[in-house]
């Protein structure tokens, strides 16, 4: 028999089709990453059935898609959507109230079944916290992915200057750094997408077992971002930018992210007005989201526009900066080839950056990066040797860096190449389900058989231990391993 897998993605916007990536701070590379892992795992022949659990949003301001009660992903993957809280959109600081209407909707849609899921995988704090209840009620394993870490976030604003009050009431601090050590607590497995995170960012968690972590890295679509420009995706590209552009075909720095203060946008548009060089020989182009008009964004993202609005104003970049008001997903892989095209380079400057995507979607495009030194690019640019990192905290690195990544000199050939051979080898989507299953099936059926045997009153004091696989071993006989991955002497 196949596996059964329910995903846990709660806030946002999510759907099958034209994901509405960087509309606002809940939309970003965590949505797109649980739909292209569900969508892998639906085609995964070790699976019979997947479901992706978020909320139900009847709300005229959004897509009528969103309040489709289930939507299919392929045969056997659906997005299935309950409601819970209000049933307008929200944005995620304000479903904490509501999560626990959610865990007995989540219930009863299981015990309603004739087969209970495999284990539960939940995706950032507030699933997490679901997850964790779902499973000392249920005993139904739990995998757990951070993406962003609450107490990672708190540092890096308050290193910036940000007030410690007006963190936590922003952000529910508190509650998302406590549903993150209860999920943790929880968890069978904890999958991470880079070393760096086990190593710094979840090791601030007193509930986090480094043993029960596995790096496992998300992957790109090829098909969809591929080197190869298609007829008239140029010049359609160069329609959308040239409005802002004096001399629109210099080598450009691209950006691609949405509005948000962690992106640090401001600090790229400052390292570029502060550099001769590159005021003179190159343009900058900022892709941040879709915007109607200002004041329909939410109020963090009016205030980042402003932000960078102003840093534009200050360094009197008019004419060589572009930031586009629309752009379609369709079009993002043709906004890589046409920067690549003018041997441009991608720019992630983020305070903390969890993964980067983006910097994977680039390289599987031909363009070459700089990006922080932080969270994923190490990762990534270590083993795809295709840019530059740089220490974003530092205006004078950020600048002399960006400069040299855009002399004639540079290795820029040498560096798209290396992109995109690295992203064949270690960066697909098929690899990364085929993976994801070896690590979790085994840990998942250990934490099951435990649930099953003990007693009913127990379960809440045992399940949610990490200390059901109470030793580290690399041989020997009775263990629930993957191979290559952690290996763990089974708890009597």
């Amino acid at each position: 028999m196949g596996l059964y897998v329910i995903h846990l993605h709660l806030h946002g916007l999510l759907r099958g089709d034209e994901l509405e990536l960087g509309r606002d701070a809940d939309t970003g590379g965590q949505t797109n990453y649980v739909l292209e892992l569900a969508r892998a795992l639906g085609q995964h022949s070790d699976v019979d059935r997947l479901e992706v659990i978020t909320r139900c949003i009847e709300d005229r301001r959004v897509s009528a898609d969103y309040a489709v009660h289930r939507e299919s992903l392929g045969e056997k993957a659906s997005i299935l959507r309950l409601p819970f809280g209000p049933r307008r959109y929200i944005r995620k600081e304000l479903l904490w109230p509501h999560l626990e209407e959610l865990v007995d909707a989540l219930v009863l849609h299981i015990t309603r079944q004739q087969r209970r899921p495999d284990w539960i995988h939940a995706h950032y704090a507030d699933a997490g916290w679901v997850g964790a209840q779902v499973q000392q009620r249920l005993g139904i394993p739990l995998v757990f992915t951070g993406h962003s870490l609450g107490r990672e976030k708190q540092r890096r604003l308050l290193e910036v200057g940000q007030n410690p009050e007006q963190v936590n009431q922003r952000y529910a601090m508190e509650q998302r750094i406590a549903a993150e050590e209860a999920a943790l607590s929880a968890a069978s497995l904890v999958v991470t997408s880079t070393r760096q995170e086990i190593r710094v960012q979840y090791d601030r968690y007193s509930h986090f077992h480094p043993d029960l972590a596995e790096v496992i890295p998300p992957g790109v679509d090829v098909g969809f971002f591929q080197p190869e420009q298609h007829p008239g995706e140029d010049a359609e590209i160069s329609a959308l930018l040239q409005p802002f552009l004096r001399e629109p075909d210099r080598p450009c720095l691209l950006a691609i992210n949405r509005p948000d203060r962690r992106k640090n946008i401001p600090a790229l548009i400052d390292a570029f007005g502060n550099s001769p060089y590159l005021r003179e020989n190159a343009n900058l182009v900022l892709v941040l989201g879709n915007r109607d008009g200002f004041h329909q964004l939410e109020r963090s993202q009016r205030e980042e526009w402003q932000h960078v609005l102003e840093a534009i104003d200050r360094q009197n970049l008019y004419g060589q900066v572009a930031y586009p008001k629309h752009h379609c997903r369709s079009q993002v892989p043709a906004i890589y080839r046409w920067a690549a095209a003018r041997r441009g380079v991608f720019v992630n400057p983020a305070l903390t950056e969890p993964f980067g995507l983006t910097l994977i979607e680039a390289a599987a495009c031909g363009l070459p990066v700089v990006a922080t030194n932080d969270g994923g690019p190490i990762d990534i640019i270590g083993r795809c040797g295709n840019g530059l990192l740089v220490d974003v905290s530092s205006k004078v690195a950020l600048r002399s860096t960006l400069e040299r990544a855009m002399q004639p000199e540079a290795c820029w050939q040498q560096w798209s190449q290396q992109g995109l051979e690295a992203v064949q080898q270690a960066y697909s989507w098929s690899a990364h389900a085929s993976r994801y299953l070896q690590v979790a099936r085994p840990l998942c059926a250990a934490a099951l058989l435990e649930s099953i045997n003990l007693k009913p009153h127990s379960r809440r004091r045992r399940i949610s231990a990490p200390a059901r696989f109470s030793q580290v071993r690399a041989t020997g006989e009775g263990y629930a391993h993957a191979a290559q991955g952690p290996r763990f002497w089974l708890s009597k």
